[in-house]
């Protein structure tokens, strides 16, 4: 078994080590901390959650406690993870170290920043924008740089900071080492790594496209007017610190006001708070004065609060790959979390695009096709069973791929047969049903007495399409629209090809 001391590491950072907790390299610190100390360059990945932060902390650490004049400079893509990076090495680099350090991130005073950087740190810890702020006011030198790093670089990228990173990289030597570390490694960061880094050594360690098996992944699917109260319903059974994910930031403040009006006690995080505000959120949280956090994407990466044990995804993420680190928040250094994603129809394309991140097979399958002609039953029948079902791990299980977690309907009942197309079972009032429908739907499209909609192939709509009477639009085939087309007195839009 391999242990801190057998990397080689200084009495220093191993009492550091102890202080801390660390008890012994997690996989991804004992591949790259040997590579790291004799000088090489590393492109990494690993599962969130299994301690990349160590992995490239504790060489740097070493690194500057071994040389007199070098310094090291770590960007990161988020305030909220520059500042646990910062906090981490300090803890390594113990409260007597000589060693200056400089803080640089947005939403921090810069005059701050100033009296930080006049004292020549040789430990600088940043995001993207504030250094580049800095480099242009002539207020940061990078002379000296020769230890790099480059955290959740994907996440860097996608931000927009590429531009940033090739400023940066202007006013850092050529001859430096550097650590370049990503949730996931997609081509554009691959190119990356062949213009900073020189013959990198590649760590990959667990798939980057599927969440630790310690994470209990489930799902129901609902409509849109069940889901806040299926949320409260969730949040009053379960126990332990929650983070619940919406999409935007207005949301997170609106759905926090509301869940406070039904007595749980919550906080929300985002982008528009001050920093002494997210810090202040982020503090309570940690010292588990609330529960719930109601967050946006702010916090979807590198957030390490080892007692949150469930992840509630009110909003699915508008990028697949955040749904893995969103849900990385929870079953942390091998402790057990729970996922909860609550999708309703129009969820259906987020949906399917995470399903595919994480069994890339079902790109290979196309989407089932329901049976032609007729129309559907509506209100009888109990659909096609219950469809519960739970897996530790990996996928969450669907019907007709290979997904893992809970797959229901509120009374039980199941989905009926939903192979690309599900939710609620599109129909109309009296339970007509709505003709064909052979993509996908947001709401249920049927006229107002029940007569469906007539045959509609090959759609994709939002709203209704309807007529005031309900005698149906006429047919329309291959259109994609958004509000309703319809006539005033509902004879009908006539033939839409």
């Amino acid at each position: 078994m391999t242990t801190f001391e057998s990397l080689g590491l200084s009495n220093t950072v191993l009492k550091s080590l102890e202080h801390m907790g660390f008890k012994e390299p997690t996989p991804i610190q004992a591949q790259a901390i040997p590579l790291a100390l004799s000088g090489r360059d590393i492109m990494g990945s690993a599962q969130t959650g299994t301690g990349k932060t160590g992995a490239f902390a504790i060489p740097l650490i070493e690194h500057l406690l071994n040389t007199e004049h070098g310094s090291a400079l770590v960007l990161t893509p988020t305030r909220e993870l520059g500042k646990q990076v910062m906090e981490a090495m300090k803890d390594m680099l113990g409260h007597k170290s000589q060693i200056n350090t400089a803080f640089i991130i947005g939403g921090e005073p810069m005059q701050k920043q100033f009296q930080q950087l006049k004292r020549n740190p040789r430990l600088i810890v940043g995001t993207p924008g504030r250094v580049t702020d800095h480099l242009k006011r002539r207020s940061l030198n990078l002379d000296n740089t020769d230890f790099l790093v480059l955290d959740e670089t994907d996440r860097m990228l996608d931000m927009g900071f590429s531009i940033q990173l090739d400023e940066i990289l202007k006013f850092i030597p050529s001859q430096r080492q550097t650590l370049m570390f990503s949730a996931t490694l997609p081509d554009n960061i691959m190119r990356l790594s062949k213009k900073y880094l020189n013959n990198p050594e590649r760590i990959a360690v667990g798939s980057t496209f599927n969440p630790i098996k310690t994470i209990d992944q489930q799902v129901i699917k609902l409509s849109e007017n069940e889901k806040y109260d299926e949320l409260v319903n969730q949040l009053q059974t379960r126990s332990g610190s929650i983070i619940v994910f919406v999409k935007t930031k207005h949301g997170a403040e609106k759905m926090s006001k509301r869940l406070k009006s039904e007595g749980l006690d919550t906080q929300a995080i985002h982008g528009d708070l001050r920093q002494r505000q997210r810090d202040r959120a982020i503090k309570d949280f940690r010292e588990k004065r609330y529960t719930v956090l109601v967050a946006t994407d702010v916090i979807a990466r590198g957030l390490d609060i080892p007692h949150v044990e469930h992840v509630i995804n009110y909003d699915l993420p508008q990028v697949p790959e955040d749904y893995i680190h969103r849900i990385g928040r929870t079953g942390r250094a091998g402790a057990e979390g729970e996922a909860l994603c609550l999708v309703t129809p129009k969820d259906n394309r987020k949906w399917h695009a995470i399903e595919c991140l994480m069994n890339p097979d079902m790109q290979q399958k196309s989407s089932p096709k329901p049976n032609k002609g007729g129309r559907g039953r509506g209100r009888g029948g109990a659909g096609g069973g219950a469809g519960a079902g739970r897996g530790r791990g990996g996928k969450p299980n669907n019907d007709n791929s290979s997904w893992g977690g809970k797959s229901q309907s509120r009374d039980g009942n199941g989905g009926g047969d939903r192979n690309k197309s599900w939710g609620d079972k599109p129909k109309s009032r009296d339970g007509n049903g709505g003709g064909d429908r052979n993509k996908s739907w947001g709401d249920k499209p049927q006229s107002r007495d029940g007569n469906g909609g007539g045959n509609r192939g090959n759609n994709s709509w939002g709203d209704k399409p309807k007529s005031r009477d309900g005698n149906g639009g006429g047919n329309r085939g291959n259109n994609s629209w958004g509000d309703k087309p319809q006539s005033r007195d509902g004879n009908g839009g006539g033939n839409r090809g």
